[in-house]
């Protein structure tokens, strides 16, 4: 076939075809060199006499005939000893590709290699041996997990909010609060220890392990959820401590302090709060000072760090001395000391209505109960992913993360369980409510000890908010799925100065809101469902247990993750449905668009995992029986390799996608198009996948769902037999073979196609395949091309009403959509043709399909028989037919004669009855007759497909079938199988 015979060629698809790039291939004469160290155990010792002790070879990695003497035997360094024994070190048993030795050897080596990765569309494999860049600062445990999670957990809720809790739900109930709050992040610091030991991690902290776990689509839209949840919470930190500073400092306030009139309490003086627009002006100032010391890099955040934890943990101190010496200074009215009394009266709820300062008032508009109060408590419990944001600063993940972040929760709940019962019996129910810096009153020596802990507490979980936001961003970016987030992209050991600026401006915007309340059941949506993200990955994992799912951290289960996730999910519902219903519809939005807009990407997700075993299963339970006509589905094995040549880098014919999709109702079922390359297989088999990967990605660029599948063999015939004896699994095997019909074959003189075409006939015969062949291809029609004329069917033998099923998919096609079905029935005599068209009627209608029945009488063989005479057009092809025969029989005669042997064609002896030759002749003759009169108009005409005649030359069948389809434009030739795959009953 000449390229001008393709007339839907792709230009745009050509455009976009990756020119020439292969895999990387590592050849015998490679330059890699790769050094394999034995250290002698003992006492290090930094004297380059000892460093002389460590003996050091290099191993030219390459085949032994193509290596150089001296790279061979090893060689020694030049500061080696001369005369130092050593061993050689050789692999040739391996092969110079030998995984051992680009692996294994790095690793001995302290060689640092790249993580793997999945690669994307147009990406190459490599496998490089060149050092990470990467940030030469390491963070350990304490200073990489523990001490960040500890700062952002213990911040402004616990100093400004959680005495207040304590007197508004009772100690009873607080201490089920704390439990209830403090059991969720356990249990996801359990899930997160599991995810985060099985395997090498990369940044981005919970996205990475959630977008590894259920998807990139899953990944990035929590992902970027959390990162807008940590900006938010880095507002929240800030407002706290602004808060706290102007309570501290009152002259420092601009603008006049709101008054609060206290009602239906007995504090005699009223309650003062800072204006809110001195909340705005110094909450934007402290932002951008904050993120200077960012923009310093993680040293400058480690050398701050301690000075903002240090003064925490002392004024933490101070308030417990200052709680046990109250009830001898009583600093404050209301501070009872810690006192039975006062703890049993602090019992049970009290549940009040409030003003939007948090002070009892029953014109309040803000009442509370247990619900309201896990909204605004959890917060105080958020902060466990501090560390696993930071991943990629970790000098070991898999230790650091798991240890780190449960000892940061455990040490917190214990804190916040023991401050229940601190505050319970330390001061009245009145004072609790009324005292929202009670810290600060009951702290010693003097209060400015608590101020300071909490202005340096809060800015410290603010700083590690920005710190932890911007990179989380940068790592969404640098994965690459959302196009809309590369200006966010950074390079290895680099900043991410933009996520910075970005998360700052988020930040500041929520500072200008200036009201906590409303900023925290934001936070706490976006963390919950974070955590319950990574809780489904874990229980997703742990409950598919695939061979790659080896975590180090051996205390997780499944149910453990499962009630996680539970969890998570009913505290969202306790603390607002409505913030729910919001936070679950943006996520699914941007789940949503980066399934559209996302590039593709495969990250080994734990859906694939579940997919794949879903595939097992249910090909087990379709077993090896044969599928009920009800539930039966087109399986096209679709035959890429043309009978000539196509364009450059177009591996299929362009409208044999186009086709295959005709054949899938809504596009449901799946085709396989395969090909197959002549030669030997260990010579073409790098060709060979490059060539699947070819066709895999054109399969998509005309969005038909399908796969690819590529066999060298020493020819067609060969390897469409092992094709089509092997091709598929149980009940999924393929059950129709798709292919051109071959009609340059005489044209291009190409003497080899006809004894092919046969060959594959027969096998699909043999194998049971049903077969479609696609008369015209240049002109069928795609998606957009309307068509108006009928659909033909030629329903001449029984095929199991696989033609008529085919007709009906056609209809289920907008190019089709408009088209009507016409059955003809041949019969031999006119005393068959009512009952047969009844029949074929009564048919139709039980099968729910509306289509004309048309019943065609052939009495005789005779070409003048009733019926009407055949066109010239037909007349003029059957005598060229008939003489080409004639001549090809000579010849085979005059052969066999000059050799003395019987007749031979395609290898093998025939049997030619000239008779039955020329009934062949006659019935083909008339049968396109037949076609051209009623069909000449229509859309497309389906026709059956005549088997092969025993013992005839596959000539004199090509011959047969080039008369069948004569001047017909547009043709299917049909062959069913031995089976129904259409039924009556419902």
């Amino acid at each position: 076939m000449d390229n001008e015979d393709i007339e839907g060629r792709d230009e745009e698809f050509l455009s976009r075809m990756p020119g020439g790039r292969k895999y990387r291939q590592v050849v015998a004469n490679d330059q890699t060199v790769l050094e394999m160290s034995t250290i002698d155990p003992g006492p290090s010792s930094s004297s380059s006499s000892e460093i002389h002790q460590t003996s050091f070879k290099k191993i030219k990695v390459g085949r032994q005939a193509n290596m150089d003497p001296d790279a061979r035997e090893g060689s020694m360094p030049p500061n080696a000893g001369a005369n130092r024994p050593h061993r050689e070190s050789k692999l040739e048993l391996f092969g110079f590709d030998s995984l051992v030795n680009i692996l294994g050897l790095k690793s001995m080596t302290e060689e640092q290699i790249a993580a793997p990765s999945s690669p994307r569309d147009g990406e190459d494999i490599t496998i490089t041996d060149g050092r990470l860049k990467g940030n030469d600062l390491k963070l350990g445990t304490m200073m990489g997990v523990f001490v960040p999670c500890l700062q952002n957990i213990m911040g402004i809720i616990y100093y400004i909010r959680f005495s207040w809790i304590v007197g508004m739900a009772g100690i009873g109930e607080s201490l089920l609060l704390v439990a209830f709050c403090g059991l969720c992040t356990f249990l996801t610091g359990i899930s997160l220890s599991a995810i985060a030991t099985n395997g090498a991690m990369k940044g981005g902290g919970p996205y990475y392990l959630i977008g590894r776990a259920l998807g990139p689509e899953v990944g990035v839209s929590i992902g970027l959820c959390f990162f807008l949840g940590n900006a938010v919470a880095g507002a929240l930190y800030v407002l706290g401590a602004v808060e706290t500073f102007l309570k501290a400092v009152p002259a420092a306030g601009i603008f006049r302090e709101t008054i609060t009139k206290v009602n239906g309490t007995v504090t005699p003086e009223p309650i003062q709060s800072p204006s809110s627009h001195d909340l705005q002006i110094y909450g934007i100032v402290v932002t951008i000072l904050l993120c200077f010391i960012v923009f310093g890099g993680v040293k400058m955040i480690n050398r701050v760090a301690p000075a903002f934890l240090i003064p925490v943990l002392f004024s933490l101190f101070c308030i417990f001395v200052g709680g046990f010496l109250a009830g001898t200074d009583k600093p404050s009215a209301g501070i009872t000391g810690l006192s039975i009394t006062s703890f049993k009266e602090n019992w049970s709820p009290d549940y009040q209505t409030t003003n939007n300062a948090g002070i009892p008032d029953p014109d309040g508009k803000s009442h509370w109960n247990f619900n309201a109060l896990v909204g605004l408590f959890f917060p105080a419990v958020t902060g466990i992913m501090a560390g696993s944001n930071r991943s990629a600063s970790l000098k070991d993940t898999q230790r650091s993360i798991p240890v780190g972040t449960l000892a940061a929760t455990l040490t917190t709940t214990a804190l916040y369980i023991i401050s229940v019962f601190f505050f319970g019996a330390l001061a009245t129910r009145e004072k609790l409510l009324t005292d929202r810096l009670l810290t600060a009153t009951v702290a010693w020596p003097f209060p400015a000890v608590v101020y300071i802990g909490i202005i340096l507490s809060t800015l410290g979980a603010a700083l590690q908010s920005l710190t932890g936001a911007p990179r989380l961003l940068a790592a969404i970016a640098n994965d690459d799925i959302l196009p809309i987030l590369n200006y966010f992209k950074v390079a290895d050991g680099n900043e991410p100065y933009i996520a910075t600026m970005f998360t700052s401006f988020i930040c500041i915007g929520c500072v200008i809101i200036g009201n906590l309340d409303l900023i925290t059941p934001t936070i706490t949506m976006f963390f919950l469902l974070c955590y319950a993200g990574v809780n489904l990955s874990c229980f997703l994992l742990d409950l598919l247990d695939a061979p790659s799912w080896r975590p180090r951290w051996k205390f997780h289960h499944w149910s453990l993750s499962l009630l996680g996730a539970s969890l998570c999910i009913v505290i969202m519902f306790l603390i607002s449905w409505s913030f729910t219903v919001v936070s679950l519809a943006l996520a699914s939005l941007m789940y949503y668009y980066v399934s559209i807009k996302g590039k593709a990407g495969d990250w080994g997700d734990g859906f694939k995992s579940a997919y794949f075993q879903l595939a097992l299963r249910s090909l087990r339970s379709l077993g090896a029986n044969q599928v009920h006509p009800k539930n039966w589905y087109p399986i096209p094995l679709v035959f890429c390799r043309p009978w000539g040549k196509l364009p450059e880098n177009v591996p299929c014919h362009p409208k044999l996608a186009d086709f295959a999709n005709c054949m899938k109702k809504k596009g449901r079922g799946m085709s396989i198009f395969v090909s197959i390359l002549d030669g030997d297989y260990h010579e073409l088999a790098e060709d060979a996948k490059t060539a699947c990967k070819q066709l895999s990605t054109y399969i998509d660029y005309k969005r038909c769902e399908g796969v690819a599948e590529i066999v060298v063999a020493p020819n067609m015939s060969e390897g469409f037999r092992g094709i089509v004896q092997t091709m598929g699994l149980g009940n999924l095997k393929p059950n129709i073979v798709v292919m051109r019909y071959p009609e340059i074959w005489r044209r291009e003189n190409l003497t080899e196609i006809p004894a092919t075409f046969v060959d594959i006939i027969n096998d699909c015969i043999i194998a049971n395949k049903a077969v479609v062949i696609v008369k015209g291809l240049d002109e069928w029609p795609n998606e957009y091309q309307r068509q108006y004329g009928t659909i033909d069917l030629y329903w001449i033998v029984r095929d199991g009403g696989l033609m008529l099923l085919l007709s009906q998919l056609l209809l289920t096609k907008e190019s089709f959509e408009s088209s009507k079905i016409q059955v003809f029935c041949i019969a031999e005599e006119d005393s068959d043709a009512e009952g047969l068209k009844a029949d074929v009627k009564k048919f139709l209608y039980d099968l729910r399909m509306q289509a004309e029945v048309i019943v065609v009488t052939m009495k005789s063989w005779d070409v003048q028989a009733e019926g009407g005479s055949p066109s010239d057009d037909s007349l003029e092809a059957f005598s060229g037919a008939r003489k080409r025969i004639a001549d090809y029989l000579v010849d085979m005669k005059e052969a066999a004669q000059r050799d003395g042997t019987p007749l031979m064609a395609d290898g093998k002896p025939v049997v030619v009855n000239e008779q039955q030759v020329e009934k062949f002749l006659y019935t083909t003759l008339k049968l396109n007759s037949t076609i051209l009169k009623y069909s000449r108009m229509a859309a497309v005409v389906l026709v059956s497909l005549p088997p092969p005649p025993v013992n005839h030359p596959s000539y004199f069948y090509m011959e047969y079938m080039d008369l069948l389809v004569e001047n017909v434009q547009r043709l299917l030739i049909v062959r069913g199988y031995r089976r129904e795959v259409v039924t009556l009953f419902t």
